[in-house]
């Protein structure tokens, strides 16, 4: 059977990701039942004294530190699986234009935004432990819900920044459009910036991010130099859809339900397996690889479910996207070039669909334009 371009990277794109999955979920294992995690942990200790950190500090900064050691383990092979995914495959197949060099800086100065991340999450997790020894997971999954809440509201005010160029855009015609067009919407936005993606990708995007008083429109220099209009505002009308059918407070809902089960489930099955692993106790650090692979296999476990339940809001967002602009023909004519030049599928399979869609493919979201349309007048051809 002969597959095309499209197909291929992605084909190629999912093998990676799951050599990556199968990587993280291995490193876990091997150190939980070699005792590897307990020499980590008594390595984190022995720098913690050394650096003379004591009382109440001190398990602080063993937690940080072990989660420092835990990370450069796991980054010495996944950086390379990184590179193929982020960088290879997408030179590879005409996407990327960052060389090399710049695509590690960014990897590197991901890693580390990711290792804060890390490090302040385990200090929560295990500061939890030890104040609340058998309603930790409660306290837990309540302070990482409230960090998602915060991130979703200020992530892109804070983060977005350290990896992308935003300004204002200079088109004062489509800035009040797309403003005027949230106002129809009932969305109140601070502003339309420009995204700059160029400088590392010929894919197009863009976003509504934040939430309330942070909320802003996102449209990539990739998308502003290339589409119209009338198809950007189709594009806008789909991101403006997930405010107001409240599909962002769904999502942290959903994470939220997932938190509480995961923490819960590591409550109860650790202190079992602890000691034949070198885990002290609930409290000990060197338990943490059972607590991600916990927190993973129920992410695994429901990845379809929320495949799922995304595809539907997707599809609730484009018919509203028709339903404010009444322009099916701007909505599938962006819906096209889109695919075409980030590289969607075409016709994924059911299973494919089932397993890493979180969007209906293309060929779906054409068809509901031709039947809107046809509701309303002369179909998309």
């Amino acid at each position: 059977m002969n597959e095309d371009k499209a197909s291929r990277y992605h084909r190629l794109l999912r093998r990676a990701r799951g050599v990556e999955l199968l990587w993280s979920a291995a490193l876990l294992i091997i150190l939980l039942v070699s005792h590897g995690s307990a020499v980590l942990r008594d390595h984190a200790t022995s720098v913690t004294a050394s650096i003379g950190a004591a009382g109440w500090v001190a398990p602080a900064v063993v937690v940080a530190v072990y989660v420092m050691f835990l990370a450069v383990v796991r980054e010495c092979v996944l950086v390379v699986i990184e590179y193929y995914r982020g960088h290879v495959l997408e030179a590879r197949y005409g996407l990327s234009t960052q060389s090399a060099g710049r695509w590690l800086r960014t990897y590197i100065k991901a890693s580390l935004v990711g290792l804060a991340f890390a490090q302040a999450g385990a200090g929560v997790l295990y500061l939890s432990i030890r104040r609340w020894p058998e309603r930790w997971w409660i306290v837990a999954a309540m302070t990482f819900s409230l960090l998602m809440v915060w991130l979703a509201k200020a992530g892109a005010v804070l983060l977005l920044p350290l990896f992308y160029e935003f300004k204002r855009i200079e088109r004062d015609d489509l800035q009040q459009r797309l403003i005027d067009l949230a106002k129809n919407a009932g969305t109140r936005v601070l502003g339309v910036y420009g995204w700059t993606l160029s400088d590392s990708t010929r894919k197009a995007n863009a976003a509504l991010v934040g939430i309330g008083g942070t909320r802003r429109i996102l449209l990539s220099d990739t998308l502003l130099a290339n589409y119209s209009d009338d198809e950007v505002e189709v594009v806008l009308a789909h991101e403006l859809a997930h405010h107001v059918h409240g599909d962002i407070w769904r999502s942290l809902a959903f994470n939220t339900g997932l938190t509480f089960a995961s923490f819960y489930a590591a409550h109860r099955v650790l202190p079992r397996i602890g000691p034949s692993v070198g885990i002290a106790d609930p409290a000990d650090v060197a338990g943490l690889p059972f607590v991600v692979l916990v927190f993973g296999m129920f992410s695994l476990v429901i990845l379809p479910l929320a495949n799922a339940l995304s595809r539907r809001h997707e599809r609730r967002a484009d018919g509203f996207a028709l339903q404010l602009t009444r322009n099916p023909a701007a909505f599938a004519s962006v819906m096209r070039r889109l695919a075409q030049q980030n590289l969607a599928e075409d016709h994924p399979s059911r299973v494919v669909q089932t397993l890493f869609y979180s969007h209906p493919p293309v060929v779906e979201r054409l068809q509901m334009a031709r039947e809107w349309e046809a509701q309303n007048g002369a179909l998309v051809s």
